[in-house]
């Protein structure tokens, strides 16, 4: 590289580094708002956990920062370079837009081949742990899940609401239980009771006394010109509230994300071998499992060059924009990586349709965003 390049290389990676670093800090954020603040408040998680979680989910928020960092990245630092008019000299002095734009290129390629790792290696490990390391910590302590006055709507098909709480001892209790509509069709209120965790069903059993029972009719609960069984009891049977929806005792259920690309081919190889006298029911459940496995192994390529086709088309819009607002070239970003996760999503709709063939067209946004980079080269070439 000459000065030329080094000096646009610089520029661009460390505005790049920049960018990817708040929007990963924005995605961890957010992440850690919904899945660990509420573990955090009930205090079955401890800050050193906490502080691993966090670092866990790194490798997970940088597959989707990478992509948005390097387009704004390079907005910002052609857009300034651009509104300085260091472009315009460049380009006086007989540098061509191609040549110029080598070094983010260079930089697009390095980052493509970053992204390809972590979707592959890195982030797949990382969501395995992080899972498995989640279910440990709220296992190790699993009545810190009735936490006081508060809504408890984490186990299915129930609401528990618990005014105080002193160990094990429960004081002011209420009990919801809900219909596949979530209508109340028994609602359950205690002076007290205790809660103890059944190790070998994986369950909290709640033994209330003092305890007035609210039987509503279950075809239509809300319709309360009805009469209801209401009776009183000094003590109830157990109420076991089940934690194996949020975790298993045993294992952590494990996604296709979060396995790795070598047991990912794997899998795919075995789906390839039909049984002997399989039925029409039985193919299409074996070709949508394969074309689950294709999407995610499409996807994790595709995020990756994500990366080079976000450089290659930021150079011609950077210099178009030609703006040193931080804000206008972020907005220039945000809306390229929208439309671009919209037909993401859009295409993975067509997961249960494997005869639209949707791992192929996962590669479309990519090159309709080459596309129009080339067509944007081609024209801003000719000024």
């Amino acid at each position: 590289m000459n000065l030329l390049d080094r000096y646009i290389f610089k520029s661009v990676l460390f505005t790049c580094a920049a960018a990817v670093g708040l929007f990963a800090f924005v995605l961890i954020v957010g992440n850690a708002m919904k899945e660990l603040m509420g573990y955090v408040l009930a205090g079955q998680i401890d800050l050193v956990m906490l502080a691993r979680l966090l670092a866990l989910l790194v490798p997970f928020v940088v597959t989707f920062a990478l992509p948005m960092g390097v387009l704004t990245g390079i907005l910002l630092t052609l857009g300034r370079l651009s509104a300085d008019s260091e472009v315009t000299a460049m380009r006086a002095s007989g540098i061509s837009l191609a040549r110029i734009a080598r070094p983010v290129i260079i930089l697009g390629i390095l980052g493509a081949a970053a992204a390809l790792y972590i979707n592959q290696f890195a982030m797949p490990w990382a969501r395995a742990t992080y899972r498995r390391d989640l279910a440990a910590a709220v296992r190790a302590n699993p009545l810190s899940m009735i936490v006081p006055r508060t809504f408890i709507r984490q186990f299915p098909g129930v609401v528990v609401y618990v005014g105080d709480k002193k160990g094990s001892v429960l004081h002011d209790l209420w009990f919801w239980q809900l219909d596949r509509r979530q209508r109340a069709v028994r609602v359950v209120r205690a002076a007290e009771g205790s809660v103890t965790y059944d190790e070998t069903s994986n369950a909290l059993v709640l033994t209330l006394r003092g305890a007035h029972v609210e039987l509503r009719n279950e075809k239509n609960p809300e319709d309360f010109t009805q009469p209801t069984i209401v009776g009183s009891f000094s003590e109830t049977e157990a109420l076991r509230l089940s934690l194996d929806k949020m975790f298993s005792q045993n294992t952590v259920r494990t996604k296709l994300d979060f396995v790795s690309y070598a047991k990912l081919k794997d899998e795919h190889r075995a789906l390839e071998v039909a049984p002997p006298h399989e039925t029409a029911a039985a193919r299409l459940s074996r070709e949508r499992a394969m074309t689950r496995i294709e999407l995610v192994l499409s996807e994790r390529f595709n995020d990756a060059l994500a990366v080079l086709s976000f450089a290659l088309i930021g150079v011609p819009l950077g210099i178009k924009v030609s703006r040193r607002e931080t804000s206008a070239n972020m907005g220039v970003a945000l809306a390229l990586a929208l439309g671009y996760y919209f037909l993401i999503t859009a295409i993975g709709w067509l997961e249960k349709a494997p005869e639209w063939k949707p791992a192929l067209l996962l590669y479309l946004p990519n090159l309709i965003v080459i596309a129009s980079a080339a067509l944007l080269f081609r024209r801003a070439s000719s000024h």
